[in-house]
Parts: C-alpha cells; structure tokens; sequence
C-alpha cells in the first residue's frame, strides 16, 4: 500500500472530505517529494500535488503515488479543486498552520466547512515502510563512520567547537545532507547540562558526550556516546556502568505490545535504585523519522503500548549538577515478535589517554 493509499483509507473514515496538507514534512511523506512552496490537496475521488513553475519537473519526476500535479498557483485553484470534487467539508493541519494561514483558507473557500483534522499524516508516519527504515539505517551509519573517524581527534587543547565541527564535517564527507541537529559535544563540569552547547574551549578532562545525528534522503538518525578524557575513577565508573545497564535493560526486552511509559520505568528505576534518584531528568525515548523528535515517546506519563514499524531511541542519561554528566542513546526499530537494534556503535567505556 502506498503512503496515498494509507491516507486515502484513513480519509473514508472522516467527517470531511477531503485533506489539506500544509506541512512540508507531511507533504514529503505522502509524496515522497521535498517541495516548499505549494501544497498537497487529497480528496477521496482525485489527489493533488499542487506547486509551481520551479518544482514541476521534479515533481512529475518523484511524485510518488496516483496525484495530479498542478505546477500553476493561481487565487482560485484550491477553491476550483474543492467544487471540482465536491467538497462540502475540508480538514485542514490545525497543528502546524499559522493562524494566517488558516484566515487565508477560509477566504478562499467560501461554503466549505474548515475541520481540524489534528495529526492525520503525523499518526501514519510513526509506523515505518521498508524505504523510511533503510534510509534511517544508512543515516546512522553515516553518523557511525563519522564518530569513529573523529575520536583520534580527541587530544589535549582541542575546542568542543572543534570536536563538533570535526564531527559534522566527517558526517557531511560520508554522505550526509546536514546534521540533523546542532551537535552537542561538552566536556568535564559543562557534561551535566543534557542539552549543553559546544564552547570555544579546550576539552576538559572527566566525561565528553557526544550527541549527533545525520540527515540522509530527509531521515534522521540519533545517537548520543560518552567517552572519558584521562582516566575514569571508580565514581565516573559507576555512573557509567549505571546508565548503560539502565539502557540494556531496556533494549534487551523492548518489544512490540510493551507499554511506553513501562519502559521509561524499567530505567528510571535502575537508576534511583543505584543512589542517583531525581538524575535522569528527561524522558527516557522519542521517535525518529522525516523529524528527528516524533511520535510515539518513551515517558513515564507516556500512553500506548510500542507496535511494529515504530522507531525509538533509548538514552538514559544521569547528571550531577555542578560535576558531570553521561548519557548513551541507540535507536530500535520495533519489529514482529520483538525489536532491530539500529545502532551498531561500540559503548564499553572509553577513556582516552590526552
């Protein structure tokens, strides 16, 4: 079944006939064509992919799917689409279309109802065909290759900044489109701030995490490491081992039917149990995909139960304020039966002499 069919199935379902698609995210899912200035109409008889003069080329090339492309946008086209195909009722993406955006449409369309149609396209992303996981896979391994060719860089006097940079760099060389995110690499003290920004400083010795991601065909990956500057002490040590064991535990029984917020707990737990309660301050996991931060989350509050075709991260993390900080961060795909773990990056400690 084609991303069109899925949310033409979706759609018979609906109290509105038919699904504006404003989101460019959402607009490359169920296309597969990156586009950004246009929009895709999708009625229960015909579907449209409705852009201008500078895309229609590629568009009629990578459109996937049964769409009339229109590579003209005049005032009236949206409003001559919906009377073309009787639409009476047209749900609209309340979650992502700007307040102006929503005084436009009704403007246009005079006589259709305008329904939100809340996350329609989000519900069907989390659940990943065969391609969206073969191109999630080859982005983390590209994020692999890149951090294992930038740990010699790792010597005495060099910048975070240039860590980071070295990192991107190297991620961009093994054919990723961007990073998929601002990478984070802190060192020492700065190491206790979960989501702390490179600085202009050379690195300090104790915990240096990383956390990066590479952009491959508009997927994501994730994943975060820490290594150690110098020599671990036995402290260093049992946070270390602390965090990694809460995550095995987690990926070790992972699977479809497992409760999402089950599987925040089973770390959490691990982790206040071995003296570092109130530590773990985030959620435990979240999606990936077209966005590196989707549906479904692995929270202690999160609702659901995991289902095949989803994609997760695991990375618990424990942060002593004021000292340092350690997090490790893998993906898993939930498949039948049970679950694909996507990362394949060494995490036994590493100290690295400086």
């Amino acid at each position: 079944m084609t991303r069109l069919e899925k949310a033409l199935a979706k759609l018979a379902g609906c109290d509105y006939d038919a699904l504006y698609i404003s989101s460019e995210i959402n607009q490359r899912y169920v296309t597969e064509f990156a586009f950004t200035d246009g929009y895709v109409l999708i009625t229960k008889e015909k579907s449209y992919v409705v852009t201008d003069f500078r895309y229609i080329e590629a568009a009629r090339a990578k459109v996937k799917g049964n769409f009339e492309i229109i590579g003209e946008r005049r005032a009236d086209t949206l409003s001559s689409l919906c009377a073309e195909n009787h639409v009476k009722a047209l749900g609209f993406e309340d979650s992502s279309l700007s307040y102006a955006g929503y005084e436009s449409l009704k403007n246009q369309l005079s006589g259709v109802k305008l329904v939100p149609a809340g996350k329609f396209i989000e519900e069907l992303r989390i659940f990943k065909d065969k391609e969206e996981v073969e191109n999630i896979t080859k982005a983390q391994r590209i994020a692999e290759k890149a951090f294992a060719e930038t740990i010699p860089y790792i010597k005495a006097g060099v910048h975070e900044t240039e860590l980071a940079a070295e990192l991107e760099y190297r991620m961009r060389m093994n054919g990723a489109e961007d990073k998929s995110f601002e990478t984070i690499c802190i060192s020492g003290k700065a190491s206790s701030s979960p989501h702390g920004v490179p600085r202009n400083v050379p690195i300090e010795h104790g915990f240096l995490t990383f956390d990066f991601g590479a952009l491959y065909n508009g997927y994501h990956s994730d994943m975060t490491r820490t290594v150690v500057v110098g020599k671990a002490d036995e402290d260093m040590k049992k946070l270390y081992y602390t965090v990694l064991n809460a995550q095995m535990s987690v990926i070790n029984v992972i699977a479809e039917g497992c409760a999402n917020a089950k599987m925040d707990k089973i770390a959490r737990d691990i982790i206040d149990g071995a003296g570092y309660a109130g530590c773990f301050g985030h959620s435990l996991g979240h999606g990936v995909g077209l966005e590196i931060h989707e549906a479904p989350g692995l929270a202690s509050r999160a609702e659901g139960t995991l289902k095949v075709g989803q994609i997760v991260t695991v990375e618990p993390g424990i942060y002593l304020e004021g000292k340092y900080g350690c997090r490790i961060e893998d993906m898993v795909e939930i498949t039948p039966g049970g679950s694909n773990l996507i990362t394949d990056c060494p995490k036994e400690l590493l100290e690295i002499d400086v």
